[in-house]
């Protein structure tokens, strides 16, 4: 097995959770670190990344609207939560000497570019990192369906889903000694079988138009460099 990439583009999808790391809220200054040296690993292989982040470790706006809030201003607040993440995590990659651009779906020119199409892709092509904040702009629509979307305009050849857990299993891991890791399982299985991979609109989404999404550990070290380069580490959904 080579260890040269095996995709030239690819969007990689953080939760907000996984850099609270295990304060569970708020943002763990060495895990962000940790990410980003895992990152730019990556990209000095000349890897295009883009990126979409969570915001889950600030505040969750299907929490707030189930305890009452109005959903579409509890999502809005969900989507500011995500720039803040996409500002911490530039700062962490720059100090990795990455180029890195942030992009807002909600304007904000003071502090990070607005989403343009283009653009976005032409970052790519000169070598800079792309973060894309504030989900998809609208209430009602996820962070994974925000990284459906931006993975499909930049082109990207994979969507790359990174957890907790190393894959996807037939039921919680943590629960059940007996549960069963998938190597590969389609959309229509994991859409059918009703596995927490990512929301059944990102998985639709991915499944009309043919993106393959892998899920892996985020938490070890070197394997966002592992999954680029095709080795197995974690599920493959196609």
């Amino acid at each position: 097995m080579s260890n040269r990439p095996v995709y030239q583009r690819i969007l990689l999808k953080l939760s907000g959770e996984a850099l609270a790391g295990k304060q569970g809220t708020g943002i763990n200054t060495s895990v962000i670190q940790q990410i980003a040296q895992d990152v730019a690993e990556v990209h000095r292989t000349g890897v295009q990344i883009g990126l979409v982040i969570g915001g889950g470790n600030i505040f969750r706006g299907i929490a707030a609207s189930a305890e009452g809030m109005d959903r579409a201003s509890s999502d809005y607040m969900g989507m500011l939560a995500t720039v803040i993440n996409s500002l911490a995590l530039q700062d962490a990659l720059e100090k990795q000497g990455v180029p890195t651009r942030v992009q807002s779906a909600i304007a904000m020119a003071e502090i990070a570019e607005p989403y343009i199409r283009r653009r976005a892709i032409r970052h790519l092509e000169k070598g800079r990192i792309v973060i894309f904040g504030a989900g998809t702009g609208n209430p009602y629509f996820t962070t994974d369906t925000a990284a459906s979307l931006r993975a499909m305009e930049i082109n990207a050849q994979v969507l790359m889903k990174a957890t907790k857990v190393d894959g996807i299993y037939d039921k919680d891991p943590v629960k059940h000694a007996d549960a069963k890791k998938y190597d590969k399982i389609s959309y229509i299985e994991v859409l059918n079988q009703g596995l927490q991979v990512m929301d059944s609109t990102a998985i639709s989404l991915c499944m009309d138009n043919k993106l393959p999404i892998l899920t892996f550990d985020l938490a070890k070290p070197g394997n966002i460099l592992k999954a680029v380069q095709g080795q197995n580490t974690g599920t493959l959904v196609y």
